[in-house]
């Protein structure tokens, strides 16, 4: 067997050699090397890769015979696991149910960063694809693993690594899903149902954004990507068949309730709004503002562009647009100031809030801080001011408890939609176990078609006119799909028939074990590893 040179030093081929006790060094080798923790050869990994390098280069045949006989061992030991057991969906996640907003700040991953994350996750030895929802309500990392432990183990790591949060702090407050259970929760989080406020309507803008720029990035790969995009259909169904969404408040909006909640009755028409950030959050802030009555805002920005474009939207309330320059003096002309920026330090700390001066006497000189960013746009510090009072996303709660009842008679309508759903997306799932064999045994039959048809074509000399020459060719091909017509229908598994998965593989390790086709399936996965760590 010839063995490809891009094999050696993929971290990915590594981690095969390691899981299955194999080294490219001859077998004997390989028995006597002591053991570590969990199995782990005390030999380390930059040994292992270099000593591969030398005996896979070396001139001498027996060296290299060795290595070729410990690489046929791999694949032998690993065809079952690698052919016959297909990677898992995993979600390691945090989101406003498990783990406080302080945490959930340190592990947000800005949008612009998302493609870098993905790629640092693939990188990763047992993760193949991945995909980050990092939203002021949960951060979730969506993987498809070669091994559940260690993929959940090293995205833990990764995720510590990157926040700076202890392992063992982070495992008191994920969660973790696999496979069904993971597909059953991002359904659920892209109907709504998952979200703080019940049927909220951004949550779905934000999966489709996860599939826009995840488009074309190494690593979003077909489970991923499909399992994104199927929620997404399940999203706008579950909005369409249930009107889940109608009445349903926002994040932006429960957060003018909370403040209108916290400031007396009387001060509601007369109390100074201040908006910092012109997003799209910030925006739904102004909308909301506006029908409960509120007829004047100041909206602080970097630029006046956007501010503009919300003033021509909202012709019903007057927007004084300020610098960013300018916002501690907004802030000092305000009684209520909603935050909303994508800024990932604070805009507002303690020696910022406490040279204010005092709120209006109708709020009772205390002034609002309703933070609604993740991170924080408004220092935990702020609440040690004694006229100032800080809110931010976990404090919407209170909020969202109205109107409980008929939110979860309708979030049991969805169920039943995202049950149906579920099964459509496993069966796809399922149908992807075959692929790989479908393919091969094409290719196989070809390669006999086309062998044959050459032959016949020798025998029948050279003055053979073009049209003999297609129909010989067309009556080759048409055999030939007859023949694998049978085989390939037993290969499918899309929930089109009766046929069960099981059935279905039953059928895919028979035509493994009959063409010899498991072997070439491993090579290729192998390869497609090694291409994928040098890109």
């Amino acid at each position: 067997m010839a063995v490809s040179s891009a094999f050696v030093g993929c971290p990915k081929l590594e981690t095969l050699l390691n899981h299955h006790n194999l080294s490219p060094s001859s077998s004997s080798s390989v028995s006597q090397t002591p053991l570590g923790l969990n199995g782990v050869r005390v030999r380390t990994r930059r040994g292992l890769i270099q000593k591969a390098r030398c005996e896979l280069s070396a001139s001498d045949s027996a060296s290299n015979a060795a290595s070729i006989s410990a690489l046929e061992q791999l694949k032998n030991s690993a065809t079952d696991r690698y052919t016959k057991e297909r990677s898992s969906i995993v979600v390691i996640g945090l989101s406003i149910h498990t783990a406080p907003v302080e945490m959930r700040e340190k592990l947000a991953i800005p949008e612009a960063e998302w493609p870098r994350a993905i790629a640092e996750l693939c990188g990763l030895n047992h993760i193949e694809e991945a995909a980050v929802l990092s939203t002021c309500n949960r951060m979730e990392i969506y993987v498809l693993a070669l091994s559940q432990h260690r993929g959940v183990k090293e995205v833990t790591e990764w995720m510590s690594k990157t926040s700076g949060i202890p392992v063992s702090e982070i495992c008191q407050h994920r969660f973790l899903l696999y496979n069904k259970d993971a597909t059953q929760h991002i359904f659920e989080v892209s109907a709504g149902l998952d979200s703080l406020v019940l049927g909220e309507g951004q949550i779905l803008a934000q999966v489709k954004q996860v599939v826009k720029v995840g488009q074309g990035v190494n690593g979003f790969g077909r489970n991923i990507s499909g399992l994104f995009k199927h929620a997404i259909t399940v999203g706008k169904r579950v909005r369409t068949e249930t009107n889940i969404a109608s009445g349903a408040v926002s994040v932006s909006s429960a957060a003018v309730e909370l403040a209108l909640m916290k400031l007396p009755q009387s001060s509601h028409a007369s109390a100074r709004m201040c908006v910092i950030g012109a997003g799209k959050m910030g925006k739904l802030v102004i909308k909301h503002l506006m029908a409960k009555g509120c007829t004047k805002v100041v909206v602080v920005n970097r630029s006046e562009e956007r501010v503009s474009a919300i003033r021509e939207e909202m012709p019903g309330i007057e927007i004084i647009y300020r610098p960013l320059d300018e916002m501690l003096a907004c802030a000092a002309e305000a009684d209520v100031l909603f935050t909303s920026t994508a800024s990932e330090t604070p805009l507002f700390l303690k020696e910022h809030v406490e040279t204010l001066p005092q709120a209006s006497p109708e709020v009772g000189g205390l002034r609002l801080f309703v933070d609604i960013s993740v991170p924080r746009n408004v220092g935990s510090c702020v609440g040690e001011v004694v006229t100032a009072r800080v809110y931010n996303v976990d404090d919407l709660k209170e909020v969202v408890a109205a109107n409980k009842e008929d939110r979860l008679r309708k979030a049991m309508e969805a169920q039943t939609i995202i049950t149906e759903e579920s099964t459509q997306f496993e069966a796809w799932r399922d149908s992807l176990e075959t692929v790989p064999t479908i393919k091969k045994l094409r290719a196989y039959a070809e390669r006999i078609r086309v062998a044959e048809l050459e032959k016949c074509m020798s025998k029948m000399g050279d003055d053979i006119n073009k049209k003999t020459t297609r129909a010989v060719d067309d009556l080759s091909r048409g055999i030939v799909n007859r023949f694998l017509h049978g085989p390939m229908q037993h290969l499918r598994c899309d929930g089109s028939d009766s046929r069960t998965l099981s059935e279905t593989l039953e059928n895919m390790h028979a035509l493994n074990r009959m063409y010899g086709l498991e072997k070439d399936i491993l090579e290729e996965k192998l390869k497609a590893m090694a291409e994928q760590q040098q890109k």
